[in-house]
C-alpha cells in the first residue's frame, strides 16, 4: 500500500517518501506549505490512491480538541428529564461522537485529515498528544474506553500561523510543501487544463513568477490562484502576446484579481507603473 500520486494529484518525490514513511511509521504526517499549494487536497488523493474512506476535521479558532473526541449534551439532557422523556434514562443518547472517534470506529481503516491545525488554540496541539499517540481516549459520563481497531492515517496540515508546541513535533512525520518550480508547475497545470496552447502556459508562467518575486508583495500568489488566473486568461481568450508585453507601464497583468489578493499589492503595482511612467517621460 503506497502513495505513487494520482492522476488529479502531481506530487513531489519527497512528498510521496513522506507519505509513505507516515504510513508505515503509524505517525501524523504534519504538512505545511503556503496556502494554496495542495495542502488540504493532499489528503483527498492519499484516500483516494489507497482505497481508504476520508474523514476530514477543519479547525476553526474556536475549535477545542475536546470537540474531535465527543462532546456530552447536559443541556439537552435536563431538559428533557423535565419533560419526563425516557431518553435521560441513557447517558450515552447525549454524546456526540467527534471526528477521532469516528476515525477510531470506523469499520475500515480511513484517512483522519486535521486541517489548519495552527488555526486552533495554542493548546490545542498538546491536548491531542495522548489520543493520537495511544490512538485511544475515555468517555467519563459513559466509563468506557473508545480504541482504534484500525489505525487511521492521520494528515495534519499547518499554514504556520503559529509556532507548534515542540512535543506535538516529535509525534509527527514532517514534510514541508515547497512552492512548485516551474517544471512541476507546468505539469499541475497540464493534469487541470491538458488541451491548453503551450505558448500561453509559458507566458502565463514567466508573468505569474515575475510577480511572485516583487519586493514588498504581501501575499504572493499561489498555485490555486494561478490556475484560476489560467482559466480567465483562457475563458476571455487573452493571446499570449498581452502576457509577452514589454510595456513597463503596464504592470499590472490582465484579469489581476484572480492573482492579486489586497488592495496593497494592487496600489504596489499601480506605484510601479506610475514610476514607469515617469521614468520614460522623464527620459523622453
Amino acid at each position: 500500500m503506497r502513495f505513487e500520486g494520482t492522476d488529479n494529484y502531481v506530487a513531489t518525490e519527497d512528498l510521496m517518501v513522506a507519505v509513505n514513511a507516515a504510513v508505515v511509521l503509524e505517525r501524523p504526517l504534519l504538512i505545511k506549505g503556503e496556502p494554496g499549494t495542495g495542502k488540504t487536497v493532499l489528503a483527498h488523493e492519499v484516500a483516494e490512491a489507497l482505497g481508504m474512506p476520508l474523514i476530514e476535521w477543519h479547525v476553526k479558532s474556536t475549535t477545542t480538541a475536546q470537540q474531535g473526541l465527543y462532546e456530552y449534551d447536559a443541556v439537552r439532557r435536563l431538559r428533557d428529564s423535565q419533560l419526563g422523556d425516557e431518553r435521560v434514562r441513557d447517558i450515552g443518547n447525549y454524546i456526540q461522537r467527534g471526528k477521532l472517534w469516528d476515525s477510531f470506529e470506523a469499520e475500515e481503516r480511513p484517512v483522519l485529515l486535521i486541517d489548519e491545525i495552527d488555526k486552533a488554540d495554542i493548546e490545542f496541539p498538546n491536548d491531542l498528544l495522548l489520543e493520537l499517540d495511544r490512538m485511544e481516549f475515555f468517555v467519563y459520563e459513559t466509563r468506557t474506553i473508545v480504541k482504534a481497531e484500525k489505525r487511521p492515517v492521520v494528515i495534519i496540515t499547518s499554514n504556520n500561523e503559529k509556532e507548534l508546541p515542540d512535543a506535538f513535533l516529535r509525534r509527527c512525520f514532517f514534510h514541508y510543501i515547497s512552492f512548485p518550480e516551474r517544471e512541476t508547475m507546468m505539469k499541475i497545470i497540464d493534469v487541470h487544463y491538458p488541451n491548453i496552447q503551450s505558448d500561453l502556459v509559458r507566458e502565463a508562467l514567466n508573468l505569474f513568477y515575475d510577480v511572485r518575486d516583487v519586493p514588498g508583495l504581501k501575499k504572493r500568489p499561489s498555485t490555486s490562484e494561478l490556475l484560476d488566473w489560467i482559466k480567465l486568461l483562457m475563458a476571455e481568450d487573452i493571446p499570449a502576446d498581452v502576457l509577452r508585453s514589454k510595456d513597463t507601464t503596464k504592470l499590472i497583468p490582465p484579469l489581476y484579481g484572480a492573482l492579486l489578493k489586497n488592495e496593497q499589492d494592487v496600489q504596489l503595482f499601480e506605484r510601479l507603473a506610475f514610476m514607469a511612467r515617469r521614468e520614460q517621460g522623464g527620459g523622453a
